[in-house]
């Protein structure tokens, strides 16, 4: 009996140090590809290291259909990387599929070109695996490639991993989830042919109520976010959570995984029977477990949703943010929905508003140089469910690669100049109004 205690094994062994550079991103996601991109494009020499065999995060591996808003209806807040990310993909686009949705191979290819032509150093199938600390410094990342193991040694670290696994690896502190741990349900996206688009008629949910009393679900999820139009008859879902699913946790992706391929046989008999213009639909390929949330750094600055209501203005502000609350249920049933509801609705902005993002919500604790870009960055979780879609990602990515570039020479994020900052971003087409 060995009372829950699992043993353990030494291992031991001489890592070859690959590259050594100025900055290197973990992450190959909207934020990571805006950092990367930003900080080789002022000069600096950067390694980027992406897990999956293609860069893009959740909008190429687990199938997002739409990147969400850009603009706030009259500025476009991801300026700089996400302008150009929005005109890339927008360019020769059918006139039917909207302009936010997601075209997954075009943006793949749209991701390879920016970080190849801004000269960015950049391996696939790379998977951080342990990191190399001198005090407050990460010096070195670990990685596994498909070779060996073998070491990066940088400047400057920019953790965009969408989980603040180099923060939490280097002991900075860090939140997750609620006061009880429990965090947004997961979604298995998918995309789906022979969708009729011109036969829709009404909203996908009016017979959901229906559904349930038939019996076609096993679980009462009354949060129905829908497909988006994504090619001629081909629709990309963000249907069906998977409650309890810990995205930090292989086992419970694991688990996750099996119950939602199986959910959305309920989906597909749902849309068929129930929902007019999908009679014909068919499952082409689902993606990786679509996760919104696991951990927050926490920071030398901490968004919360009071900022989010007084539409704050920071001095140290390196973007601004518009997108609403949106925290998906932890648990299913009408009480969870009803209260995801009244914030959806309630917690959003008028044409024109925003809130500022400021540059220490990019500084974990404890750590001298790193920086955390995309989902992971300080905030409370109302304002993690704002920030973490793919414009904001962008817009905390491109400063997160901009800071890490002008400190390239001594490494430490705190001594970046703000004034210098906001002008290098400005320079690279980001939306920063003057402030006091």
């Amino acid at each position: 009996m060995n009372d829950g205690i699992k043993p353990v094994v030494s291992f031991v062994k001489d890592v070859p140090v690959q590259a050594q550079v100025d900055v290197l991103v973990v992450g190959g996601g909207p934020a990571g590809v805006a950092a990367a991109v930003t900080a080789a494009r002022q000069g600096a020499r950067v390694f980027l290291a992406e897990a999956c065999p293609f860069f893009g995060g959740l909008g190429t591996a687990a199938l997002v259909p739409a990147f969400m808003t850009f603009t706030d209806g009259e500025h476009f807040l991801a300026g700089g990387v996400g302008k150009e990310v929005y005109d890339k993909t927008n360019e020769n686009r059918p006139s039917y599929v909207p302009p936010t949705s997601i075209q997954v191979e075009q943006l793949k290819r749209v991701y390879d070109d920016m970080v190849s032509d801004a000269g960015v150093d950049f391996r696939f199938e790379t998977k951080l695996v342990g990191l190399l600390q001198d005090g407050g410094r990460v010096t070195h990342g670990i990685f596994s490639g498909k070779t060996d193991l073998f070491a990066v040694g940088a400047s400057v670290v920019i953790d965009a991993t969408g989980d603040a696994l180099v923060c939490h690896m280097a002991g900075a502190p860090c939140e997750k989830g609620d006061e009880e741990g429990r965090m947004m349900a997961g979604t298995l996206c998918a995309l789906w042919a022979g969708i009729e688009w011109d036969l829709r008629d009404g909203p996908a949910n009016a017979r959901l109520e229906q559904a349930f009393e038939d019996g076609v679900f096993t679980s009462l999820d009354r949060h129905l976010p829908g497909v988006w139009r994504v090619g001629g008859h081909l629709g990309g879902t963000n249907i069906g959570h998977a409650y309890g699913v810990d995205g930090t946790n292989e086992a419970s992706l694991t688990k996750a995984l099996v119950f939602s391929r199986k959910l959305l046989l309920e989906y597909e008999r749902y849309y068929k029977e129930y929902v007019r213009g999908y009679a014909h639909m068919e499952p082409v390929v689902t993606g990786a477990m679509g996760i919104r949330e696991t951990r927050r750094i926490a920071g030398d600055y901490v968004l919360t949703i009071e900022d989010f209501h007084a539409r704050a203005v920071f001095a140290d502000e390196i973007g601004r943010y518009c997108y609403p609350v949106d925290i998906h249920a932890s648990t299913s049933g009408q009480k969870s929905y009803e209260k995801f509801r009244e914030e959806h609705t309630n917690f959003r902005y008028q044409k024109g508003e925003s809130y500022g993002i400021p540059y220490r919500s990019l500084l974990p604790k404890s750590l001298d140089n790193v920086l955390a870009a995309g989902r992971s960055i300080s905030t409370d979780r109302y304002m993690q469910s704002s920030v973490r879609v793919m414009p904001g990602c962008f817009i905390t990515g491109q400063a997160a690669g901009a800071a890490a570039a002008l400190c390239k020479g001594n490494g430490t994020v705190r001594s970046v100049e703000i004034s210098a900052l906001r002008a290098a971003l400005i320079a690279a087409g980001a939306y920063l109004p003057p402030v006091e």
